[in-house]
């Protein structure tokens, strides 16, 4: 891609918005709600009090997030500029939201939610123990968006607007129709589609509506390190491999709608190298080293590391460049608590 000079509206991303409750909890809270140490689950009917205990036992921290949301966020740090991206997803109309909506303008997204009187503002009990983080999400109110909010004229306007599409996995469990009118509008377009694997719950159990979206896929992101979201999908498709490295290769030949653009594959693996597979070639990026001192919160690393990459995607920068930032960003949120960061961002391409 040839350099782009950065403008509003340039990166439209649609996910589920979502409140973090972030607390550091003991093993018998994990237990308490049947969770394993690096869970990311959707919530059930047995962990429907779960963030309302985390505030009454523990000290919690409130964090505006979701993948996707939080991805822009870091965006839009990186690139210092409001609004260069919007943001669809649905909310409630609660406090919550509006916590969620300051947080997420004063970071210089453009939100444009769908509202809904019939869910609460949806939440993520972030439960912290260790090194591990596990994730349950109540999407509530963001498990109510619908098509209509796409179709509406002025948001229709976002869509033709943008340049750059990135959504999560997540969303295929909200709506997966939403995601194809985008997906294909992008290809008629000759845009560039990119999406998150987000969760081996996907790959498995929301196997159809995700390989419908593949052909249109031209970056995909993946976490091995956290949730072993390559080798599931890898398993689900009888890919017959466990090398990450040629699971990378195997995504990236799956069936392609617009074969001018190949498509790539990224792997994110915690302290190990980055991989990155496009044109048959594989290559590995070192990543930065912590301390067990530094390291605080590994919660939106993933995030992070989309945010940084699409910052940089964007503009038109070599993919070496577009992981190295991803790398840089996500380096810089684990040292802190939640998908935050501050000052500005020194990342130099």
């Amino acid at each position: 891609m040839e350099p782009m000079a950065l403008r509003e509206g340039m990166l439209l991303g649609m996910g589920n918005p979502l409140l973090d409750v972030s607390a550091t909890v003991d093993e018998e809270f994990l237990k308490k709600y049947d969770m394993k140490p690096n869970d990311a689950i959707l919530a059930e009917e047995k962990h429907k009090d779960i963030c309302e205990n985390l505030v009454k036992k523990y000290k919690t921290d409130f964090i505006a997030g979701g993948s996707v949301q939080n991805a822009l966020r870091v965006a839009q740090w990186v690139l210092d500029k409001p609004k260069v991206t919007t943001f669809f997803g649905c909310v409630g109309t609660d406090k919550y939201s509006e916590i969620l909506e300051n947080k997420a303008r004063s970071n210089g997204v453009n939100v444009q939610y769908q509202y809904t009187n019939t869910e609460p503002t949806g939440t993520c009990a972030v439960l912290l123990t260790g090194d591990n983080r596990s994730l349950c999400a109540n999407l509530a109110a963001a498990n109510c968006f619908t098509i209509d909010h796409i179709r509406k004229p002025e948001n229709r306007k976002y869509i033709e607007d943008a340049l750059f599409y990135y959504v999560s996995g997540f969303f295929i469990t909200v709506s997966p129709e939403s995601i194809l009118e985008v997906a294909k509008y992008a290809l008629y377009h000759n845009r560039p589609f990119l999406m998150n694997l987000s969760a081996p719950f996907i790959s498995q159990f929301y196997k159809e509506p995700l390989m419908q979206m593949m052909p249109y896929v031209d970056v995909i992101f993946g976490n091995e390190t956290v949730n072993n979201e390559a080798a599931t999908f890898a398993t689900e498709q009888s890919f017959g491999t466990s090398d990450l490295k040629e699971i990378a290769k195997k995504i990236c030949k799956l069936p392609k709608q617009n074969e001018n653009r190949p498509r790539v594959c990224v792997i994110t693996t915690g302290d190990n190298p980055v991989i990155l597979a496009h044109d048959g070639v594989v290559k590995e990026f070192p990543v930065v080293k912590l301390t067990k001192e530094q390291l605080v919160d590994t919660n939106g690393a993933g995030d992070a590391f989309a945010g940084g990459f699409l910052a940089q995607y964007i503009q038109g920068r070599p993919i070496d460049v577009c992981i190295k930032c991803g790398i840089y960003t996500a380096t810089e949120i684990i040292q802190r608590s939640g998908c935050t960061y501050e000052g500005k961002a020194t990342f130099k391409p």
